[in-house]
This record gives structure tokens, C-alpha cells and sequence, in this order.
């Protein structure tokens, strides 16, 4: 499907559903961008999902967080639940406006929701001339090693650089992978690989349904779940907001709020004295892209590129899976 149809399509169904037009074409957008980017997991699949929370009440149809602290360089949204991409939107204009004004700032946001990918929104710090720190922090996912019980969530972290070229971003999530593209391997019929998860009891397996009921596995074994601790803490333990098992499951009742929190960190390179910082995130992509390459490989990506490479190879075309649409149109039939 083309990619603004689809966008329009999204936009639709949220107005339906009592969100203002301006902010309900932000949330499609940030959703498109995941699929055109080649991250589904966090694109309009979660669309139903998002819809039956607004019905069931646990996200607020409020389109502004709460300023319930104001040090600065150093604010505190409360979100009141409303759609993630709406309170990320808020924070990142405030954080920006106030390391220009400081040289860098910080916004922690608490009582939020998901808000699509981490990168989406460091990024928008970076087209800014900024650089742009994105963390969110989400329900219990992870064992710490050696255990065989849910204690931190796959919580994600996104870094953006801006650069002469195109913007240099790192985004990933604590976890060898994301729990949806766990559940799109579910519904499609498909094993995991070897490596991403665990049954319940904590056994390793392929199998996508096992997974879901059991844990992720933390990237680079413990440097992941510690970096998922600490993320953890950063988002919720910085906002007043909830962290470890207070975030509850995004695919739980829906009528109970997810309760997640964020942090972004906005920093003005000019505020260190410095010039040419973009020239030389250039420089080091350059290098990275023509580092020698080992046999077989045709392409050296820097961060950021293959998320690029996806989106010009995609064009005006957004790969959605065809029972994504369907649902789509579902819920399009059910909000008529």
C-alpha cells in the first residue's frame, strides 16, 4: 500500500476515535516511518492495539502532558497516559528549545505510552542541530542472568548525530530482539532464532508462541541487561515514574494503563565551544562505510544507513503484510 494512503488511512481511524486531525496524522506518521523503515514491530500492527486501549480508557485522548516540574534545564511531564507519540512530541520541542537556551536539557516523562521507535524521536532532536538521546523503559520482558523470571523490560535507547551528510543514528532495544517481531513470527506461522528467547521456564527456544509466554533474552548477555537497568532507572526513576514490574504489559488488559516512562536528553554542541561537529559524524561514517570489507559482503553500513536504504528502497510503497491491512479495515468497519 502507498505509504501516504496508508498514513491517511491510520489518521482515520484515530480521529474516529476522538484524536484531534493535527495530532492524529502524527501518530500515523510516526508509525508509517517504522515500516518504511523495516521495523514493523513498532509500525501500524500496533494500530488495533492502540485503538482497543482508547476504547477500553487506559489511553487518555488528551493531546498535552503536564509540566509538574520545571528546573531549567531539567523538566517533568506527566502524560496522564495519553498516545506516546503525542507526550515524545511535546517533550522533544521543550528539550530542544531549552538546550538551546542551556546547552543541553532534559525531559523525563512519566504515566506514558509507547511511542513508536526511540530513533524517530532522537532524530527529530537532530535535524534540529542537536544531539538527541531517546529512552523509554517498558513492562518486565527480561531475566537477569542465570534466573528464569521477568525483572526489566527490553528497554530501548536511540542516539542521533547531526552530520554534513545524513544524520547518524544508533537505536536498539536491550533485548536480542523485539516482542513483536516475535508475535509477527507468531502470526505468520514461523519459528524465532535460536538466541532471542526463552520458554517460561527459562529453556531456550524457536518456538514464537512459547516465547511470547516466556522471556527475551538480553542482547550481550549481562552488558544488556545492565544497560536495560539502567535505562529503566534513567526513564522512571528520573521522571517519579514506574520502572520494573509498575510498567504493566502492553498486551495486558486493555482497560489498565501501560504506565511506561521516557527520557530525552537534547545537547547544543555549539554549548562546548566547538564547530564542525557535523562534519565530522561525516567523517566517521565515511570511514565506516569504506572500511575493508570481509569476503561475501558487499556493504558496509554506518548506523542509521540500512534504516535509509530501506525507506529509498521502499519508495512510496509501505511493505504491510496483508493481515495488517486486514485488520486495519477492520477497525475501520468497527469505528463506521
Amino acid at each position: 500500500m502507498r505509504a501516504e494512503v496508508l498514513e491517511t488511512l491510520v489518521t482515520g481511524l484515530f480521529e474516529r476515535a476522538g484524536i484531534p486531525a493535527p495530532e492524529a496524522r502524527a501518530v500515523a506518521e510516526s508509525l508509517v516511518a517504522a515500516d518504511m523503515e523495516g521495523v514493523p514491530s513498532h509500525g501500524v500492527m500496533l494500530v488495533p492495539l492502540y485503538l482497543e486501549r482508547l476504547r477500553a480508557g487506559s489511553i487518555s485522548k488528551a493531546t498535552q502532558a503536564q509540566v509538574v516540574h520545571d528546573g531549567g534545564a531539567a523538566v517533568v511531564l506527566d502524560a496522564g497516559h495519553m498516545l506516546g507519540q503525542l507526550s515524545a512530541r511535546q517533550a522533544v520541542a521543550l528539550a530542544a528549545e531549552r538546550a538551546k537556551r542551556h546547552g543541553l536539557a532534559s525531559v523525563a516523562v512519566r504515566n506514558g505510552f509507547h511511542f513508536g521507535t526511540a530513533g524517530y524521536w532522537a532524530r527529530a532532536l537532530a535535524a534540529q542541530g542537536l544531539v538527541g538521546i531517546a529512552l523509554s523503559n517498558t513492562r518486565p520482558l527480561m531475566p537477569p542472568p542465570g534466573g528464569a523470571e521477568r525483572v526489566v523490560g527490553n528497554n530501548p535507547i536511540a542516539l542521533a548525530f547531526p552530520s554534513a551528510g545524513e544524520t547518524l543514528v544508533v537505536d536498539m532495544a536491550m533485548s536480542a530482539t523485539a516482542m513483536g517481531k516475535i508475535r509477527l513470527a507468531e502470526a505468520a506461522g514461523k519459528p524465532i532464532p535460536e538466541g532471542w528467547a526463552t520458554d517460561a521456564e527459562g529453556r531456550p527456544t524457536t518456538d514464537a508462541a512459547a516465547a511470547i509466554k516466556g522471556m527475551l533474552l538480553p542482547a550481550a548477555g549481562p552488558k544488556g541487561f545492565g544497560l536495560a537497568v539502567a535505562i529503566d532507572l534513567l526513564c522512571g526513576g528520573l521522571s517519579g515514574g514506574a520502572i520494573t514490574d509498575e510498567v504493566r504489559p502492553l498486551y495486558g488488559n486493555p482497560a489498565q494503563p501501560y504506565g511506561c516512562a521516557h527520557f530525552f536528553l537534547a545537547i547544543d554542541p555549539a554549548a562546548f565551544g566547538i564547530a564542525g561537529l557535523a562534519e565530522r559524524v561525516s567523517g566517521v561514517q565515511q570511514r565506516i562505510r569504506g572500511a575493508k570489507r570481509a569476503a561475501g559482503n558487499d556493504v558496509i553500513y554506518a548506523p542509521g544507513d540500512l534504516e535509509r536504504a530501506r525507506r529509498a528502497a521502499n519508495r512510496a510503497e509501505c511493505p504491510v503484510p496483508a493481515e495488517v491491512i486486514d485488520k486495519l479495515k477492520q477497525a475501520e468497519r468497527t469505528l463506521s
